[in-house]
């Protein structure tokens, strides 16, 4: 088992700040900074981003292959009643030229062992691609 601990603030009418580890992340929580800032949801989808990138570093150790550069698009929808996100659809891009890229695995792993992928599919849908831009 691992334990995990992260500390956020708040201030009246300003904005709000999430210390993890020696990062602070300054969020959005009032109609001012909603324009400039991330919003709860969006800090949420970038969790779920993160477990799918930091999973491509790990898979391609593991799975042997080599690229040069992930982008991952995650779109999402929330529904207003009862407030929650509904569906998760996301979009992976892998710069590689490297044979030994199963994509299919590769998408089988993420969505298997990641953490913050696996919590997410309990609460809603979830879906994605994952395709492959040789590099030049």
């Amino acid at each position: 088992m691992i334990d995990y601990q992260i500390k956020a603030s708040s201030i009246t009418n300003q904005e709000a700040v999430v210390k993890i580890k020696q990062s602070y992340t300054n969020f959005g929580i009032t109609a001012e900074t909603a324009k400039t800032l991330p919003n709860p949801a969006e800090l949420f989808l970038s969790s779920f981003a993160a477990c799918i990138l930091k999973n491509v570093e790990r898979f391609s150790v593991m799975m042997k292959f080599t690229y040069t550069k992930a982008t991952l698009t995650v779109n999402a929808t929330r529904l207003e009643k009862p407030p929650k996100m509904d569906n998760i659809i996301y979009n992976l891009i892998i710069c590689s030229n490297d044979k030994k890229l199963n994509l299919k695995l590769l998408k089988k792993n993420i969505e298997q062992y990641g953490t913050i992928y696996n919590t997410v599919k309990l609460i809603c849908a979830v879906s994605g691609t994952i395709n492959i831009l040789k590099n030049v």
